[in-house]
This record gives C-alpha cells, structure tokens and sequence, in this order.
C-alpha cells in the first residue's frame, strides 16, 4: 500500500497526489507497487529490494542523487500462546530530491504515530529534520519496549515462588531472545548514525546538530539498558532454574516419605497374611498397633531429618 502524506497546517495530513515535499509511505507493496515505486518514481531498484529484505542490517548508502538509511525498528505481537514477543524489522528510507519514502514489509508504530501526531513538529518538507525525527522516535520506541520488558520480567519475578509454570518460563526465554535482538539492532543502528552524524552521506543543517546528537544519546542509553537487562534477565533464568531444582526436590521427598510410611503398613499386614503357624498375637488389634507405632516412630524420624 503507497499513502501520500504532507504537513499541512502543522499537522501531517494524507493527500491524494504527490507533490514536492511529500512523504511516501509503503507498506507491504505488491508487484504492481514495487514496479510503480521504480518506474514512476525513479526510486533505484536495489534500494527498494533491501528495503523489503526482512534479514537486512542496518547501514547507510548513496547512489546518485538518492540515500538509503535502512534502520531496525522495534516491533512487539502476542502469539498463540499469548506470550508477548518482542523483535525488530528494518525499515528502509528512501531521501531523494523532493520526497522521503518509508518503505517496510509490515505495518509499523513509528509509521501510525507520525501520522496521528504523535511526533510533534512534523515537517516532511524539511527532509532532514524529518528523517532525523522519525529515527529519534524509533530509538525512543526501543527505551519503551525496554522498559516493558523489565516490567514483564520483574512481575514474572515476583510469581519466582511458582516457578512449575511452563508459560511463565517461555515468557522469560522470549524476553531474552528479544533483548538479544535489540541489542544487535541498537549497535548496527548506531554505527548507522554516527555516519549520518558525519554529515558525509546526508546535508547536516546547523538547526538539526542538535536533533541528532540527542539521536546518538537516546540510542547509547538504549544500548546500555540493553545490556543491563539481559544481564538481569539472564541472573533470573539462572535463579529459576535453581528454584525449580529445588521445587522438584521438595515434591520427590514428599512423595519418598508417602512412599516409605504407606509401605510400613503393608509390610506388617503381609507378614501376618502368610499361611504360617504361631504368629505372635494372632489377633487383628496387635498388627493394627504395630503398624501405628512403627509409622509413627519413621514419621518423627523423616520429619526430624528434614528439619536438619
């Protein structure tokens, strides 16, 4: 699907024809799309192809009067299961000479919040600011996330004592596949950046200095959380493990003294059910007594080694 969008008023308005100062938004374009994007529009064939990789890394690059920032952007689902996932998709931008193009296989938040306001002061005719603002908002979407990740992973701590559930266990291992996953986003974005920061591929205005270092500061604090939190996810998927070692003990040795106690009993009773001559106290109190004393002794016993 190809949307036109352009400031209007302050506020980024969908239009129905393409005209200077334009943003493009492609998502999830068909063949006939594709075509259009580089027939009608002159956008290079290459650029658009790396745009719609779903395994393309994070990189910058110019080819004659047009630049291709391709950057992974945060994305979170619930599967069948309900367990929350969180992974990236690279989003590609296209910068040409009268339009900024935002070219994904899916739908995604950065693109829906431009377009409702959430990002303030929205200009598409200011190619630069635009494009540095829409990178902002991604990595200010990573800092979000992360922070729905540590508290998902702090209340799975709190339910730590329950630790038998298999559901809350995928959760923690889906956690920290995905803090793997923006991890090695965050750094390939980065290194992204610092080159658009050298002001080598795309014209850096004076007005936008400011923007990006503040790009470079949100990401380097997104990076850092990354590693502090997959460090703390990593220490709980240690102490699960242990607590459910421990669980798994504590059932074993119930079901030992169940085991040894209910045994007691039958022992008795099968040595007084044998077709033998003089039993001592052939009567049905004495083994009923026996049986009683000798569980009661073994319980005691258990029940005070258990204590040591």
């Amino acid at each position: 699907m190809i949307t036109f969008y352009k400031t209007i008023n302050g506020a980024v308005t969908e239009t129905q024809e393409l005209s200077a100062g334009c943003w493009v938004s492609v998502v999830d374009p068909d063949a006939q799309e594709i075509k259009m994007l580089i027939e009608d529009y002159g956008l290079d064939s290459g650029f658009v192809k790396s745009a719609l990789d779903e395994e393309e890394s994070s990189r910058i690059e110019r080819e004659d009067d047009q630049t291709l920032i391709i950057v992974d952007t945060p994305v979170s689902s619930v599967d069948d299961e309900e367990t929350l996932l969180f992974y990236t998709l690279p989003i590609g931008i296209i910068i040409t000479e009268n339009y900024v193009f935002t070219i994904s296989l899916k739908s995604t938040r950065i693109v829906s919040e431009a377009v409702n306001g959430s990002i303030r002061n929205l200009r598409t005719n200011l190619k630069t600011r635009f494009v540095l603002q829409l990178l902002l908002r991604i990595i200010t979407l990573f800092l979000i996330y992360l922070k729905q990740i540590d508290k998902i992973s702090s209340s799975a701590e709190q339910e730590l004592h329950d630790a038998m559930k298999n559901k809350l266990i995928m959760q923690l291992l889906e956690l920290e596949k995905s803090l793997v996953y923006f991890s090695t986003s965050l750094k390939a974005n980065e290194a992204t950046i610092e080159k658009i920061y050298r002001g080598r591929v795309i014209k850096l205005y004076d007005e936008d200095q400011d923007l990006l270092e503040d790009v470079l500061i949100e990401i380097k604090q997104a990076i850092e959380m990354s590693n502090i939190y997959s460090r703390i996810l990593s220490s709980m998927m240690d102490a699960f493990a242990s607590v459910i070692s421990n669980n798994l003990n504590i059932v074993m040795w119930r079901l030992t003294v169940i085991t040894i106690i209910m045994a007691i009993p039958t022992m008795v009773y099968s040595f007084y059910g044998m077709n033998t001559k003089d039993l001592p106290l052939p009567y049905t109190w004495f083994p009923m007594l026996v049986s009683l004393i000798m569980t009661t002794i073994v319980g005691g016993f258990l029940l005070k080694y258990k204590k040591k």
